[in-house]
């Protein structure tokens, strides 16, 4: 309680420690009278799928005494999110940030649209609001309230998969069914090994291909393009390796690579 009899009571998130105990959420007072304070109004939002990004719609009101304002790309106050599991441990802590639409007064409310990206894979997730001065702080670290909700992340929606394979080519099914599944656990972007056949009469397969050779298993951190890929809308292949069309993750869409989807070229 300030001095003027107003109290804000609101979330901070304690120091997980190094034995890796459980992160356990207590109550704060923030004084009204704070710099930054925060009170979250309303969150809409459509359904959340792994992976997949949407706008959803924020009302949050400045109870502070400062002014909130984006200054620059990577300067100022964001909108962002944090992604926890039931117990409150971040999955995803750095969520997408969303630049203010405009400079908010103290004692205005802001209603405005915010990216939010699934994360991955589906499952149920506690979802938290919160705000950030970038490269400085977090305003939940300072005790205000994140608006927090459960929510039951839906995997992603692969009907409008493409796969760019050279003519003639059938992938099996066992590369259909792999690919499929890492779509639906939220990538828009997914390749796989090349194998060409050997033989005496058999061309030697490009050296650019010698990387996708089969083996392994998922690579997050693959280096190379991914070739013959699935891609969901509106991702398409924007190289070739050894003649074959193949995709450079660009952007902020989730991508795998899976040395087990094997595609056999003739």
């Amino acid at each position: 309680m300030n001095q003027t009899g107003v109290r804000s009571v609101g979330w901070r998130r304690s120091a997980r420690t190094r034995s890796g105990s459980v992160t356990r959420l207590q109550y704060v007072a923030v004084s009204a009278a704070a710099p930054l304070v925060v009170r979250w109004r309303a969150l809409e939002r459509a359904p959340v799928e792994a992976g997949r990004r949407q706008l959803a719609t924020v009302e949050l009101e400045n109870a502070g005494s400062a002014a909130w304002r984006t200054r620059g790309p990577q300067e100022g106050i964001f909108l962002a999110y944090h992604w926890l599991d039931e117990r409150g441990n971040p999955i995803v802590w750095d969520g997408e940030r969303t630049p203010l639409e405009r400079e908010v007064e103290p004692g205005e409310t802001l209603r405005q649209e915010m990216r939010l990206r699934g994360p991955i894979p589906p499952g149920r997730y506690r979802l938290a609001l919160d705000m950030v001065e970038e490269h400085r702080f977090w305003l939940s670290e300072l005790g205000n309230a994140s608006h927090e909700e459960e929510v039951d992340v839906l995997p992603r929606d692969a009907t409008g998969a493409r796969a760019f394979l050279p003519d003639g080519l059938e992938p099996p099914e066992e590369w259909l069914e792999r690919v499929a599944a890492l779509h639906a656990e939220g990538y828009a972007a997914v390749g796989g090994a090349i194998e060409r056949p050997g033989g005496l009469l058999r061309r030697r397969p490009p050296a650019e291909l010698a990387p996708y050779a089969p083996g392994g298993g998922r690579h997050p951190h693959f280096p190379h393009p991914l070739v013959c890929p699935s891609l969901l809308p509106p991702l398409e292949p924007n190289c070739e390796v050894g003649g074959l069309p193949a995709y450079t993750p660009d952007g902020d869409e989730p991508w795998m690579f899976d040395g087990r989807a094997v595609l056999r070229l003739r």
